[in-house]
């Protein structure tokens, strides 16, 4: 099953940051360490989607028992190409400055963004029965919901809300702050951090992964350093903030019945877990 709804950078990967507060220093470690956005209540979370897949897979080894395949595995090996996913570390671009120092805009090789499958692989009598029984696990899942009307009204409504984030004129000056600041140490002027995360110099591979050259690593140590010095991420978090609470009140009906048919669909895959799990 797909990671639906999930834009590029929903999955985080830890940072490290240190802001002041009304309490003194607090280091953040995460970038949800920012605070909680008025929005995330009616998202679904990288544990929904981690439970999903599980309910997923016990709902298609049962559905292959039933067509004859008693042994069919739960983490089936697939043929074809690995999936490239290039992730930004999160919404606000690098955050991590140790991570940055050492990998620069990637991550350690050793260790992998997207799980593997760890079962064997499907015979041809299995491959030809796996894509319906998928149809039907996902069927079972979204029991009971308007998929095209609730289903993750707020991750559809959050295309919008960037752009109202982008348009914010504070927002705009903090990225020309930040912009200047990188410019100044002799690195290029991006026009936000996110177009230095994804910037096509750095030469990402199949798996997603950077070269790590040492240009890179600098400019990502300069990135981060120049979001700590100027606040940047603190700024950009109260900005989206502030959209996503005047997105809600404008819609509250419809994410209502978003986050009515989250619940929905948790519930259901908690019944599937609890009865085959």
């Amino acid at each position: 099953m797909t990671m639906r709804g999930w834009r590029l950078g929903v999955v985080a990967v830890v940072a490290a940051l240190c802001v002041s507060g009304a309490g003194g220093p607090q280091v953040i470690r995460t970038a949800s360490d920012l605070g909680p956005l008025p929005a995330d209540r009616y998202d679904y979370t990288s544990q929904d989607y981690q439970r999903e897949l599980r309910a997923t897979a016990l709902l298609v080894r049962q559905c292959m028992a039933e067509h004859g395949h008693p042994d069919f595995p739960l983490d089936p090996r697939h043929s074809g190409d690995p999936i490239t996913l290039t992730m930004v570390a999160t919404d606000y671009g690098a955050l991590d400055l140790r991570s940055a120092r050492r990998w620069g805009y990637g991550w350690d090789p050793a260790t992998s963004l997207v799980p593997q499958p760890k079962g064997r692989g499907m015979t041809d009598s299995e491959y030809a029965d796996f894509p319906g029984c998928g149809t039907e696990a996902n069927r079972r899942l979204m029991r009971g919901i308007d998929v095209k009307r609730d289903w993750l009204y707020a991750g559809t409504r959050a295309v919008e809300v960037d752009k109202a984030v982008k348009r914010d004129p504070r927002l705009h000056a903090a990225w020309e702050e930040w912009s200047r600041c990188m410019a100044e140490q002799g690195f290029t002027r991006y026009p936000d951090p996110v177009a230095a995360y994804t910037d096509d110099a750095w030469q990402r591979g199949r798996d997603g992964n950077t070269r790590q050259t040492p240009r890179e690593r600098a400019t990502a140590t300069a990135d981060v350093q120049c979001k700590l010095r100027h606040g940047t991420a603190e700024l950009w978090h109260a900005v989206r903030a502030r959209a996503q609470t005047a997105d809600i009140a404008r819609h509250h009906d419809r994410y209502t019945a978003g986050l009515r048919a989250l619940r929905t669909h948790r519930a259901t895959v908690g019944e599937v877990l609890r009865d085959l799990g």
